[in-house]
């Protein structure tokens, strides 16, 4: 994966170095240990080796990292089998210009190869409301769609799903390696929110379940207007 990396690198003409073989030692740098960088100079990239991965416990990594609260979003896409998708908190907005978004998927996902073959993807945002869709979207192998109201997407015809609270139409743009997962970029086509008061100004919680569904630290939540941002 990493020399998959280094070959892209040096196609599109980036300074790569390659790790050094058996036998061989590293080139020298040209600047002591230490010392600020040569006026010009430009970072070498290379390929990590296995010896060289961060000693982070895994169960540490994922404890620290659950303390960013994020959206939850339910990734789509129309197949000739039926529809497929899975619940994805890893969605963020990439680009304005043009314009881009990104999720991240596992490289074990199921979902995933159905996605990639259509080539085209719905994100879905989910409402306070509907964490139990994020529940039924999270089974492997059981039917997700199963009394799910859903429309197609106008360009995509990928699942829009009823009552969320966003949904944004997209075709596959590229897709990059990122350790356990694939980060996939999506060029939006179509996008559009739906109704409902999910203010700032409005309390959040039961009497508001059409404010954002939020997962934290392996829990569902919503938002808690502190009131109108003053910059």
């Amino acid at each position: 994966m990493a020399e998959t990396a280094v070959r892209y690198l040096r196609s599109v003409g980036a300074a790569t170095a390659a790790a050094p073989s058996a036998g061989r030692s590293a080139a020298v740098p040209s600047a002591l240990p230490g010392a600020a960088p040569l006026a010009g100079a430009r970072a070498a990239l290379r390929a990590v080796g296995p010896d060289e991965r961060a000693p982070v416990d895994q169960g540490e990594f994922r404890g620290v990292l659950g303390r960013f609260a994020t959206g939850v979003t339910l990734v789509t896409t129309a197949c000739p089998d039926g529809p497929a998708g899975f619940a994805c908190q890893s969605f963020v907005s990439l680009s304005l210009d043009p314009p881009l978004v990104a999720f991240m998927v596992g490289r074990t996902s199921t979902t995933w190869p159905r996605i990639a073959r259509a080539g085209v993807f719905c994100a879905n945002v989910l409402t306070a409301g509907q964490a139990h869709l994020c529940r039924q979207f999270a089974v492997s192998g059981a039917d997700k769609f199963a009394d799910v109201d859903w429309t197609p997407a106008p360009v995509s015809g990928s699942p829009r799903i009823g009552g969320a609270s966003a949904w944004i139409d997209c075709a596959i743009h590229a897709v990059h390696t990122g350790g356990d997962h694939l980060v996939v970029v999506g060029r939006v086509v179509a996008l559009g929110a739906t109704g409902g008061d999910d203010s700032p100004d409005v309390p959040a919680g039961p009497e508001n379940l059409s404010g954002p569904l939020l997962f934290y630290r392996g829990g569902f939540g919503t938002f808690a207007p502190f009131g109108p941002f003053t910059p």
